[in-house]
Order: structure tokens, then sequence, then C-alpha cells
């Protein structure tokens, strides 16, 4: 039964299950117990699964550790600490866990300290096991057990298929999952697994907590953590308390313009005012962390703050610095420990230090862009304040029309703690494949025994016999691909039902191979040349950007234009004679998809504002603004401004309505149909490539397609058919996956994708016998294995989880879907405009292509005269 805890125990009632040593070294540093103690620590204490949800700062690690500290410390007192782990900490961070073994290895030094004082006491044993872990440092723990044992996804895996250290596992008493909801992804699912193997091999069943940020639904979280049971009913979830304490820290949000004008100024105006704001934020506090939503912009930020203010940031002593995952470790770690040291003025980061790492005290929070979700916004402005009590104050920092109304409608749904729905991936068969491996190094198993505890965990308990029995029969080397060198790597006795490993270096191959997280690389840019010794490389681009190109497509590097053609391996071909306008930005592949929660809220403000639009004057609807979002002045003028010129010119697209924009090019004869599609780049990729597919089945092979969160459209120098399209797939959602399915098997996405999956499915090895093979090398082989399975069977199981992957976890092929039955049931009407300029909602999303190549005063001036038309247009009717 998963339940929610109402209130918080008294503070008397957790004194009484603290050991005397543990409450007098508490109390020593802290006042009381904070709210979050008050509710977790009694239910840890009587060994209830628990998931704690609180913001950064809740406490919730110490939550965590405190009654299993005071048991331990309890067992020390009387001589009584076996050798052997008695805590598992598992954190999809490194350096976090490096935290908490710095946090955890301090106060237990002082409780010894103090019970030293009166009496003797073991010492309680805290080790950190991952990858950077030396082979010194771990014989040392087969002989002295870490009695808490930190560590990440990965390396509990191996641990949990390692000949001797398994040993020390038999007898854990409790297991904390940190920042679960970073575990949202095939680490998570991994992870889920090994919990279950981890409870099979424990004699003690170990309590499980879950620690988490502000996440939703709690409900499935929760299930996510404590897994399922088999019970003559059927299967049930354990049981599972929740505590939810995010209620309790105070939000300062604001969305801040820092221009009265977005359209009508110039692009030096633009910077100015961007910076003078920001600067100006820095210098009224102590800390700040700014977030951006890509590494170059984080790059861009640090270098026109240094040349805008050079007196304040381009100083002998630091003041300002970059984080994020493309720089050096030892870069990263010296800017967290200037942080903590309060050093810094400034840092400036994508999404690097969004998790809990221990980063001190920062007293604002300014995101630049749109975070993209309501989640990831609490997330990130909890970073300042850090302690529970304390204030989180953040500013939301905005210079485009989209991002503004986004941010504003994200900044209510936060203040309202409307917070968007984590999904957990299930069922994916790569990362089954490669546990059914880990499981056989550890013993031989029954079938049924086997499916049985596969099905416990939440991100399997789906799981059909079919799916199974085919990677089953995989990894038996049933689809005989011996000699393309996959060999099979398990034995299944169909007369025994019994599974059991195979060959001698299973457990190395295995060892070395083991992970979710896909090796990626740069993919270099070659001119296409019909003699293959004259082809010349251009430059280098990033694998996620290769994945996002469809044949075509126009990209800009080093400031030149390329059509792209074909990829092989590592290296992309493209025609360097283009004359087209890009179609895709070169941020496009880092960007963060907006959620679709905050899509449909966004939505219903749409329909408000056409609503008040409808009937009210300009004041009027200016109050409605103010009293339904929280923005400033600036801002409030730039929101109805957008909303009307849009509401006079053409329609407001929103809730009850897709509209559909008819547009042609007069200079290049183009045609253009956009459709205002509001429900995030995740349903917009899957709808633009099925119409842009059926489209083409009518003869039209040359059709662009150019998506965002707010829409997408396709190009072409014909017509095209379409809004029929759309209507044909509205006729018949439930047909959509298998068109979608059919349709990606033919791009660069599936090609990259297949790598993934056959890598962590073990169909190709990273590492063999010490040697690493280039991730150039994994992709061929990838592209040749894919053609070989294709023949033997459609339905292998590593193409089908290609599929799964790209539609559910890349995409959002469910929204998609469920978009199409909302028109299907009348709840969306589709309805059509012919214009001669596009509308002020298409215009980002036309010009998006043109990033690269416009400076930014050129991207000002053409949205000028573009609303110049517009108003003349909007005049021209009124009269």
């Amino acid at each position: 039964m998963i339940k929610i805890i109402e209130k918080p125990y008294k503070s008397e009632e957790v004194i009484k299950v603290l050991d005397e040593s543990v409450k007098e070294w508490f109390f020593s540093k802290f006042k009381e117990f904070s709210i979050t103690q008050l509710y977790g620590i009694i239910p840890i204490h009587e060994r209830k699964n628990i998931l704690i949800s609180a913001p950064t700062g809740g406490t919730k690690t110490l939550t965590a550790f405190l009654a299993i500290i005071s048991y331990l410390v309890r067992l020390a007192k009387k001589n009584e600490l076996e050798n052997k782990v008695y805590c598992v900490y598992v954190s999809p961070l490194r350096a976090l866990n490096n935290d908490i073994a710095v946090n955890l290895i301090k106060p237990l030094k002082e409780i010894e300290n103090l019970v030293k004082k009166k009496q003797k006491m073991q010492e309680i044993r805290v080790k950190v096991r991952t990858g950077d872990t030396t082979q010194d440092e771990k014989q040392k723990m087969l002989k002295e057990a870490p009695h808490i044992l930190i560590t990440t996804p990965e390396s509990l895996g191996i641990i949990l298929s390692s000949k001797k250290f398994i040993e020390k596992l038999r007898a854990v008493e409790f297991v904390i999952i940190d920042e679960i909801h970073a575990l949202a992804n095939k680490r998570g699912a991994h992870l889920s697994l090994s919990l279950e193997r981890l409870e099979n091999i424990s004699n003690i069943i170990p309590v499980r907590i879950g620690l988490s940020a502000t996440i939703s639904p709690l409900e499935e979280v929760a299930k996510f953590l404590v897994g399922f049971e088999k019970t003559k009913e059927g299967w049930k979830p354990r049981d599972c308390l929740i505590v939810e304490v995010n209620f309790l820290k105070k939000l300062d949000l604001k969305v801040l313009s820092p221009l009265k004008d977005i359209i009508n100024t110039t692009a030096k105006e633009m910077q100015q005012a961007l910076y003078d704001v920001v600067d100006k934020l820095i210098q009224e506090h102590k800390t700040t962390l700014i977030f951006t939503n890509t590494r170059s912009a984080t790059e861009r930020v640090i270098n026109h703050l240094k040349e805008m203010f050079p007196n304040r940031y381009e100083t002998i002593e630091e003041t300002i610095g970059a984080h994020h995952s493309s720089l050096s470790r030892k870069h990263r770690f010296d800017i967290e420990q200037k942080l903590r040291e309060g050093k810094l003025k400034a840092v400036v980061t994508s999404t690097s230090l969004e998790l809990g790492i221990d980063i001190g005290y920062i007293d604002l929070v300014i995101l630049l862009g749109s975070p993209k979700s309501v989640a990831r916004a609490i997330q990130r402005t909890g970073r300042a304040g850090h302690k529970l009590h304390e204030t989180s104050k953040g500013r939301i920092v905005v210079l485009d029309q989209d991002d503004l109304v986004e941010c504003a409608v994200l900044l209510k749904e936060a203040l309202e703690k409307k917070i968007d729905t984590v999904v957990f991936p299930k069922n994916c068969l790569d990362v089954l494949a490669q546990h059914i491996f880990g499981m056989v190094i550890q013993k031989k198993w029954k079938l049924n025994e086997m499916f049985d505890l596969i099905r416990k965990s939440y991100c399997f308990n789906e799981l059909s016999r079919e799916d199974f029995l085919d990677v089953i029969s995989y990894l038996a080397g049933e689809y005989n691909l011996e000699d393309k060198n996959v060999y099979a790597k398990i034995w299944y006795d169909t007369r025994t039902n019994e599974i059991g490993r195979k060959g001698k270096l299973a457990r190395m191959i295995y060892m070395t191979n083991i992970g979710t997280i896909p090796e990626e690389s740069y993919v270099n840019v070659i001119i296409a040349s019909p003699f293959e010794r004259k082809n010349e490389k251009i430059g280098v681009i990033d694998e996620a950007f290769l994945e996002r190109l469809k044949k075509d497509d126009v990209f800009v590097l080093g400031g030149n234009k390329y059509q792209f053609l074909y990829a092989r391996g590592m290296n992309a071909y493209v025609n360097a004679s283009v004359q087209r306008p890009p179609t895709i930005p070169s941020w496009f592949s880092e960007m963060l998809p907006l959620s679709f929660e905050l899509a449909l809220a966004i939505q219903k403000f749409r329909k408000l504002m056409e609503e008040h639009l409808k009937k009210e004057n300009k004041d009027k609807v200016k109050e409605f603004i103010k009293k339904y979002l929280y923005v400033d002045e600036n801002s409030c003028e730039a929101i109805y401004n957008y909303f009307h010129d849009q509401f006079l010119y053409a329609k407001i697209p929103h809730e009850s309505k897709l509209v559909i924009e008819y547009y042609t090019d007069a200079v290049q004869g183009k045609r253009y149909v956009i459709f205002h599609s509001l429900y995030g780049r995740r349903v917009n990729d899957v709808l633009s490539r099925a119409i842009a597919y059926l489209v083409a089945k009518h003869g039209l092979r040359d059709i662009e397609i150019g998506i965002s969160d707010n829409g997408f459209f396709l190009a072409s120098n014909y017509n095209m058919q379409a809004e029929k399209a759309l209507k044909l797939l509205s006729e018949k959602p439930e047909a959509l996956r298998p068109l979608l399915e059919d349709v990606i098997e033919k791009t660069e996405i599936f090609k990259r994708r297949f790598r993934h999956c056959a890598t962590r499915a073990l169909m190709i090895l990273r590492n063999y016998k010490g040697k690493n093979k280039s991730v150039g090398t994994q992709q061929m082989k990838a592209e040749f294995l894919y053609h070989v399975v294709k023949k033997i069977s459609e339905d292998f199981p590593i193409i089908r989880e290609t599929k799964r992957e790209i539609l559910e976890d890349l995409m959002d092929i469910e929204n998609a879907t469920l978009v199409l039955k909302w028109i299907k049931e009348g709840k969306i009407k589709i309805e059509t405009i012919v214009v001669e300029t596009p509308s002020p909602f298409s215009l980002n999303l036309i010009t998006q292509g043109y990033a690269d190549l416009m400076r930014i005063e050129n991207k000002i001036l053409f949205l000028r005269r573009m609303y110049e038309k517009i108003r003349k247009k909007i005049e021209v009717k009124s009269k």
C-alpha cells in the first residue's frame, strides 16, 4: 500500500528512538529537528520503506542517515558490528558520492569522539566504490567491508556480479536511492532491476529509502522505488510511505523583461539591457548562479560579462566561472570548491549544477531563457537559499516573446505547485539483456524464477513473457550471429528450464561493458566527391546533432551552409553548393524540450487571452494578464502586444483550436504549411514526421521540416496536402505508432540509437580483453549488424527496443496519439488561415533555421520589418 504521511511526529517521539550519543551530537550542531526529519526518522527506524520528496536544502540526506547512524552506533558500542555492508547508498552523481562520504565521515568521527569519552566503540566504516575506485581500495574493502557503501547505479550492477564482494551484501539492511528525479531514464531502469537482485541475494529484506527533489506523481515514483511483489491476487506494489515537504520552502520568483518593447529595438540596445540587468542582479547579491540552456550560451555569457564590465569580472582574482559537462573534471571541481569557499561572485552553468552537489551558499539564481519544465525551474531556483526555511530567490530573464509567455505561465504553475509528470521508461530490452547476462554470471537460474524476479522491478513489471523469451533467445545465440562475431553469452536448457553463463570470459566481458550511458563522439563533416580521395574534411559536429539531421537538411558550420546527404560511421557527407536557407539551427540538439503539461498550461492561457481580447479593451486585458500571471510591467505590455497582433492579424491557436497557417515566400517561391501545435518538441517531432511521410507518399519528395516546442512547418515548392494528412491521422490515432516505426527506421536517429541499444545489449562490445573499440568502429559494426539481423527477423528484440526508445524516450508517441484522439473526438478543432506574411506566433519557428547565419542585428531588423507588414495589414483590415 502506498500511503502519504499526513502529519509529522513530535520532537520528543523522535528523540526517543535516537541513541544518546547521536542525540548529543545532533543538538550540538542543530537547534531542532527539521520538518523533514520529524516526518522521516521514525519510519526509517521502524524499517518502513519511504520516499522523501523535499526541495534542495530540505535536509533529506541527514534524515535518511540519522536513524541508520543511530542503529550502527548502538551496535558499535556493544562491539556487535559485523564485517558486512549494512547500508548501500546509490546516487547517479559521482561528485555527490564524494560529498556524501565527506559529510558522513566527519559526523561519525565526532560521534565516535563523544562516545570514547565514556566507553569504547568500534569504528563505523564508510567507503565509496565507483569507476574511479582503485584495485587496491577494492581489495581493502574485501578484508574490511564498509558498513555504509556509497556507489553509483553502474557500480552496483558490477558488485552484484562480483565473485567475492557480493558476500558482503548478503545481509544489507538499508538501501538509500538519492536524486530519484534524475533517474527517469535507462539508468533508472537498470537500477530498478539491480535493487531486485540485491534484495534477492540478501537474507534480510532491506528497507528502501528514496530521496528526491520536487517530483510528480509521487505514487508512481514510490512504486519505482519499492517495486512489486507477487500475491495470490496478482502483482501489487510493495508498501511505501511518502513524505512531501515541498510546500514549506518559500519561492520568490519573477520574470523580467529588460526592454519595454522587444520588437522595436536594436541588437546593441537588447544586449546592453540584458547584461545591465544581469550585472545589477549579480552586484546586489553575494553569490549568483546563472543557468543557460546550452553549453555554448554559458561561454557566451561569461565572455560578454567580462568584456562589458572588465573592472568587475576581468580581474586578477577570478570572480566568475563556467561549469558545464564539456569542461574537465578538475576545472568543474575547482569551480565547486571556490563556490563552497565563497570566492566567486557568480557561476554560469548549463545543466551540470542542477543536481544536489553541495556548492555552499547561493542567494540568487538567474535563469536566462525558459527552463522548459516547472520541476526544473523549481530545482534550479532551489539552489538559492539552500537551507529548508530560506526563500528560494529566482529571476527568469527573457528577450523573446514566446519565451516570455512560456516563462510567465511556468512561473504561475511553479508558484501554484503544479509539477510536470515524470515518466520512467519501461521494458527496455537492452537493459534487460545486460541484466540477464549479469544474473547468470552470479548463478544458474530456473527460467520462471528469473522471470518472476525481473517482474518485481517497477520498470519491468509489465514485461511480456514473449519479450523475455526473445531476449533469452538472442543471448543464447539462437539468431546464429556467431559468424558475425556476436557470440552466445548464456545457455538455456529447454528440458530443465535452466539458464547459465557461457564462455570463460563472461565475467570479464560483463564487468568491462556494463552501463547504460552511451559513448558519443564528434562526427567529421566531409564534402562528398565522386572521387573518394578528394573528399575534404571541413569540421566536426556533435553526434547528437547528426542524429537530428534528415537527408537534404541544410545547416551552418563555420559560417557556411552545407546540405546533409548521408552518413557512414563517424563521417557525415555534405554538399557545399547549396542555395537554400538553413533548416536546422546548430543548437537544436542541445535544447531542452518543453514538457507536455506546461505546453497545455500555455494553451489554456492562450484560450483565456482570446476570450478577453474578444470583449475587452487594452487596460482590462492587461489587468487580466497581471492578475493571472506574475509579471512586471514591461512583460505585461509585451505579452499584450504579442497576443493583440496575433488576434487582429490571424487567429490565436489554443487548447481547443489547432491553427494551420499557409504562407508562400514570394522571393523563394516556397510554400509553408505551419502547424500551431503547442505541445512541446517531443510531440511535434512525431506529428511532423508522420504528416511529412503521408504528404511525401503522394509524390512529393522534397519536403523540409522545421520543428519547435510551439509547432512545426512543412515547406516545399509544390502544393502539399498537409491538412488532409493530419485529418487522416486523426481518424485512426492507434495507427500512428506502426506508421512512425516504419518512418524512423530510415533515419540517422535510428542508426545512432541502434548502436546505443546494441552496445547496452552487449551485441557490440566497447571493450574486449583490455582493448577499447572507438565509437566509429562501434558505429560501423552497428550498421553492419542491423542489416544482418533485419534479414533474419524484422522483430529482433534490439530493433524493437531501438524503436521504443526513439518513440517513447526521445519523442513522445503517447501524447502525440492523445492529441490525435482529441482531434477525432472534436475537443480540438482544426482551423486554417492564409497569410502573405507569417503571423507573429510563427515568426520564431520560421526564422530558427537562419539562427546561425543571421547576426542578432539582422534578426531584430527582420522581425521589425515583419511586424511593420503585419501592422499595416491590421490597419487595412480595421478600416
